[in-house]
């Protein structure tokens, strides 16, 4: 079974040639981390473009330089963008780009390196999340357990709609993200072949926050 037979509609798989080019360099262990932080905010715009395509929109008059002209735009959906600190970081602006108008909340986890648990130490969020459709973002989806907590959190702030962008995901993260949220949906870059003992994704692209941030 393939695994856009297993996940459905529920996952979306953002391959458009371009991302698959930027992919390949941003897996490659010579990327600087200069052009890395690039990519990661260039793959994000991409996403974005994918995970806003529901926007309802709405019939407006705009008057050209020639004539009057019914146009769409969206309407009046009010958005927020969440990145799981802090790797997420790097796709906030991605994001921006193509929605200057969103929030930005802002959920630090980080993941125990013996048990691999997450743990929540920060939380920041617009004072009308609740109302809001939320887009959370981190580029790595692993065991997915950062992400359930974020959600789990989000949820109970009183978030409806849930999205959830990674640039690169192992197919055990995404299985259990579905079966901790039953409404949530995700985007990905890529779906890789899994995870190695110490639940780093392979193939995958090393530690995306390192990587970003020229850390180690």
């Amino acid at each position: 079974m393939s695994f856009t037979e297993e996940f459905g509609t529920r996952v979306t798989v953002v391959d458009h040639p371009m991302v698959q080019h930027k992919l390949a360099i941003l897996r490659d262990e010579g990327t600087s981390s200069k052009q890395f932080r690039e990519l990661v905010r260039e793959l994000a715009l991409f996403e974005g473009y994918e995970a806003t395509r529901d926007l309802p929109l709405e019939d407006v008059r705009v008057k050209t330089p020639i004539t009057e002209a019914t146009c769409k735009m969206v309407q009046g959906k009010k958005l927020a963008i969440v990145p799981i600190l802090r790797a997420g970081l790097g796709m906030v602006e991605g994001m921006l780009e193509l929605m200057p108008a969103a929030k930005v909340g802002h959920l630090g986890m980080y993941r125990d390196e013996t048990t691999h648990e997450p743990h929540e130490y920060y939380a920041k969020m617009p004072e009308d999340i609740a109302s809001r459709e939320v887009l959370v973002v981190d580029p790595m989806l692993a065991t997915g357990g950062s992400a359930i907590a974020a959600l789990h959190y989000l949820r109970k702030c009183g978030v409806k709609n849930l999205k959830l962008a990674v640039i690169v995901a192992a197919p055990e993260g995404i299985r259990a993200v579905l079966a901790a949220d039953p409404e949530v949906q995700v985007f990905t870059c890529a779906i890789d072949r899994g995870m190695n003992e110490a639940c780093y994704i392979v193939p995958g692209l090393g530690d995306a926050g390192d990587r970003i941030f020229g850390t180690k």
